[in-house]
């Protein structure tokens, strides 16, 4: 059977399944697309949540909701949700839904895999969740999980932490492989390398990191898990082993997938910013190789998060050569953006507002990594809020922010319909404003010296921190306006028009709207 008459007949036998079957049994890219994202935004609600558990606490000085041990276990779960359940689903749910579209293809190479890459994570996550209800609570080490903590000071919800990572990270691993399948094979015709959008591209070289990294990160978990339970000393100096090895291995996966958490939001970002400017985007080619350069050098920068171990000064220094050195492409990136903007026809929609908020804050959130970077300030940062401001600033007002304009960006496609655009534009500023009063703060307190990850505080940040977990406080409760967008949009609408964005004139994925009937919409079978 032909790949067309094989999709149709998927297509057909997709909507012989109703109600909760035809989720379960999808193997239609948009589906899978549109499940990866609804269970991206339930876990950043429930990542929210837990940070805003964290700024409740740090409110004031003192100890007065919740014990250090529940603190800590917030700050790690925290993590981990964000990192493995809310950015990177929303990101594959993007490739999912865009990437075939983009290079002309019928669905994913992999549709069968695409579905169970999706379903085994909704059990990770269930798994890591119900350990905070274990007799000694869940994971409390922090996200980076260090030895010993996770080893030798950590009780038995290390087992389910573990289990539940490899599953994420299997996920992860199939969703690469599919990406990179589906981009080398099913290209449209004449859709050279060159001519890739450049959504497709940050994709592809991410689809690489991940399948480079992820078993990295499988190996660190099992030795942690062998060391706890089965008496191996891979990070036990009493049994020959060294803890600073576990950092090692951890940050040799952990600063890769960094730019994992970024790279797509390029993608993103230089496929709004053309739209609203009315431009081709300044600079493809060198797009192209800087989104490459900044993934191979993001494999010699990992020794930058360990500065203050104890390296040779030789390490030290190459370290940090190379870390300033990795700013360069991404600078080029910055430089293409404003230059496409430069004497274009801008438009303020919400997608590009998102977009410009993400071109200035995450260049700010670079700024603080190229001070991090630098190693005798680093021995003064480290460890204090000052990194969190850091990173906040690239992966809340950076991956998130690009994620929501990406959401802004595609809702009319995937929904078939508009949504409400006032609402939208209360959710951009109250999320503008509220992030920067949440994450800006977080400079001064570290530069100050109060370190990350204590859920109590000496006096003189007590003003900071009320500030800041104001600012928390308003952010989270901000984001249930994207919901209501979210939720209107798809219930219905204004009928989007068939070009949905005015600039997007030549787009070769500007397909007409309202969108196909195997997404939201009720198929013509079932009416």
């Amino acid at each position: 059977m032909s790949t067309v008459a094989q999709t149709e007949q998927n297509h057909h036998d997709h909507h012989a399944a109703k109600g909760i079957r035809r989720w379960l049994y999808t193997t239609n890219h948009k589906d899978i697309g549109s499940l990866y994202l609804i269970f991206s935004l339930t876990m950043f609600l429930i990542g929210g949540a837990m940070a805003m558990v964290i700024r409740a606490e740090l409110f004031q000085p003192g100890l007065q909701l919740v014990d250090p041990h529940f603190f800590n276990q917030m700050t790690t779960v925290h993590g981990l949700i964000m990192v493995f359940g809310a950015v990177m689903p929303a990101f594959t749910g993007l490739a999912n839904w865009m990437v075939p579209m983009m290079i002309g293809a019928p669905d994913m190479a992999l549709p069968r895999m695409n579905n169970w890459s999706f379903w085994i994570l909704p059990f990770a996550f269930a798994i890591l969740l119900l350990s905070l209800f274990m007799e000694g609570g869940g994971p409390a080490f922090g996200w980076t999980f260090y030895a010993p903590l996770s080893t030798t000071y950590s009780n038995d919800n290390t087992a389910l932490f573990v289990f539940a990572v490899h599953i994420m990270g299997i996920s992860s691993i199939m969703g690469a492989i599919n990406v990179i399948v589906t981009i080398v094979n099913l290209r449209a015709p004449g859709m050279t390398w060159m001519k890739l959008p450049l959504f497709v591209w940050t994709w592809l070289i991410t689809a690489f990191l991940l399948i480079a990294v992820m078993p990295v990160l499988a190996g660190a978990v099992t030795m942690v898990l062998t060391d706890k339970y089965f008496g191996t000393s891979f990070f036990n100096a009493a049994g020959g082993g060294d803890p600073v090895m576990f950092q090692h291995i951890f940050w040799f996966f952990g600063h890769p997938e960094v730019y994992i958490m970024i790279l797509p939001a390029f993608g993103i970002i230089s496929t709004i910013i053309p739209t609203f400017s009315r431009k081709k985007l300044f600079g493809y080619a060198s797009m192209v190789y800087a989104t490459s350069s900044i993934a191979l050098l993001s494999f010699i920068v990992w020794a930058h998060h360990m500065f203050t171990t104890g390296m040779p000064l030789a390490g030290e220094l190459f370290f940090m050569y190379a870390t300033m050195l990795i700013s360069v492409p991404t600078g080029v990136k910055v430089f293409n953006w404003v230059a496409t903007m430069w004497r274009g026809s801008i438009s303020f929609e919400v997608p590009m507002l998102f977009a410009i908020a993400f071109i200035v804050l995450f260049t700010l959130g670079g700024f603080s990594g190229l001070m991090l970077a630098i190693t005798p300030a680093d021995f003064q940062y480290h460890d204090t809020y000052f990194v969190v401001a850091h990173f906040h600033y690239v992966l809340v007002t950076g991956a998130i922010f690009s994620i929501m304009a990406a959401a802004y960006y595609w809702l009319p496609k995937w929904t078939g319909h508009m949504y409400n655009e006032a609402l939208a534009k209360w959710h951009f500023w109250l999320s503008l404003i509220s992030v920067n009063v949440l994450f800006f703060p977080m400079h001064f307190v570290g530069l100050a010296g109060m370190p990350r990850r204590i859920p109590d505080y000496a006096l003189q940040f007590a003003d900071f921190n009320a500030l800041i977990s104001i600012g928390g406080f308003a952010f989270g409760l901000s984001q249930l306006l994207f919901v209501a967008v979210v939720y209107k949009c798809i219930k219905g609408g204004e009928q989007a028009p068939s070009k949905v964005w005015d600039g997007a004139e030549g787009l070769e994925w500007d397909i007409p709207s309202p969108a196909p009937y195997h997404t939201f919409s009720t198929p013509p079978e079932v009416k």
